[in-house]
């Protein structure tokens, strides 16, 4: 089958066609850019400020992630090491035993160390971590508050909206400059989690 050959109008006139729609195209897409500012998600993150949080649970429930991004941390420099620590046994134990119906964690994500008499090292597990909250009620409640929650950024989707923020009763999560992103209890000039 031949082609027929097209005249130079027309084919002109499909020249200046495309052209049009391309130059429209281009200008509607910097008009978008400047009509609508670009933003750069990573120059804030959600994090929780130990102060305000009440230990709710909502954390372990309300988070997309599954398990929550939100994790339990100590701050080794304001625990006190001790042999009966409010946040690893429940509440009343008087066996201080490290059996699981002692143990206030649903998954046991704290281990308990034996240092020397009567002192304890206690770490948080994370991958077993649900961020239930239920160690830093205990700890804060019958202990001095070393054990606290907070958002891993190595989890955290760092979503738009953040659900468990939207559902916090006490306004805890905030967004926090990402140079800075964790509120550790008892030295808040060091802005990383010592891995433990």
């Amino acid at each position: 089958m031949e082609k027929k050959p097209q005249n130079k109008a027309q084919k002109r006139r499909d020249f200046i066609q495309k052209s049009s729609r391309l130059s429209l195209l281009i200008g509607l897409g910097g008009l978008t850019g400047l009509v609508i500012p670009k933003t750069k998600t990573d120059e804030w993150v959600w994090q929780i400020d130990p102060f305000e949080c009440t230990q709710c649970g909502r954390c372990a429930d309300e988070c997309v992630m599954s398990p929550s991004a939100v994790k339990c941390v100590h701050a080794y420099d304001l625990c006190g090491f001790c042999d009966l620590c409010g946040g690893f046994f429940k509440p009343g134990v008087t066996n201080l035993n490290t059996a699981a119906e002692n143990q206030l964690c649903p998954t046991s994500a704290i281990q308990r160390k034996f240092i020397e008499e009567p002192f304890f090292e206690f770490t948080i597990n994370e991958t077993l971590c649900i961020g239930c909250g239920k160690c830093v009620k205990g700890c804060s409640s019958f202990g001095n508050g070393s054990l606290h929650l907070q958002i891993r950024h190595d989890r955290c989707l760092n979503c738009n909206q953040c659900s468990i923020a939207r559902n916090c009763p006490s306004d805890a999560i905030k967004r926090v400059p990402a140079d800075q992103p964790y509120n550790i209890k008892g030295d808040f000039t060091n802005s990383k989690i010592e891995a433990h």
